[in-house]
């Protein structure tokens, strides 16, 4: 099955890159002309088994610094071409050649920060077991509409009862949801989700992307 689950995540990320490939040039000029370089945004993500790997993405945010040096709020440094870029989920393209990698698979949990793993319960970190995903159950469920416990346990449970039917049907449904732009920012955030620190009520702001 593992195999199986392989060969249809190189076969997707190619085909996706070779017919993306105008629209990927697209988005790499204009990160280029808004936020000049680097185009890309590397950040260390646990996979397989823990296991850390470049995540790649288009750079959404600008490196604007306080006057102690360091990184001003994510609210703060997004521009509006930023915004726009994250709405239609566009800054995430590069994760394709994290796919032909092998670093990632096209369905999965979705990759969180390393330090995230120390408030893990052991239920939780059974979302390692398999690679993490460029999309996944939990956001084809409520994205950033769910808490950080609900999210977990739809990644355990995809973790469970993994098919390759279930994978294809996830990814139509992502279609969907992209196109409505479902769960972007949490409730309670302006971007993207708020950290998880093993407690609900006492997450701060995450700056987990650029």
């Amino acid at each position: 099955m593992n195999q199986m689950k392989r060969l249809v995540d190189i076969i997707i990320a190619f085909m996706a890159l070779l017919l993306l490939s105008p629209i990927f040039l697209f988005v790499a000029y204009k990160v280029r002309q808004n936020l000049g370089s680097p185009i890309f945004f590397l950040q260390k993500r646990p996979g397989k088994n823990g296991e850390l790997f470049h995540m790649i993405k288009f750079r959404s945010m600008k490196d604007a610094l306080d006057k102690e040096g360091n990184l001003l709020p994510d609210e703060q440094r997004i521009t509006p071409f930023g915004h726009k870029l994250r709405s239609t989920t566009l800054d995430e393209m590069p994760q394709l050649l994290n796919v032909l990698k092998g670093d990632m698979s096209i369905v999965g949990p979705r990759p969180q920060l390393p330090e995230f793993m120390e408030y893990y319960t052991s239920h939780q970190m059974r979302r390692h077991e398999v690679k993490p995903g460029m999309t996944g159950l939990a956001q084809v469920s409520g994205r950033n509409n769910l808490s950080w416990e609900e999210k977990f346990d739809l990644d355990v449970q995809y973790v469970d009862t993994f098919s390759t039917v279930s994978d294809f049907k996830i990814m139509f449904k992502t279609v969907e949801v992209l196109f409505n732009k479902e769960g972007i920012n949490a409730p309670d955030q302006t971007v993207g989700a708020s950290r998880f620190s093993g407690n609900e009520s006492s997450e701060i702001k995450s700056s987990s992307n650029h």
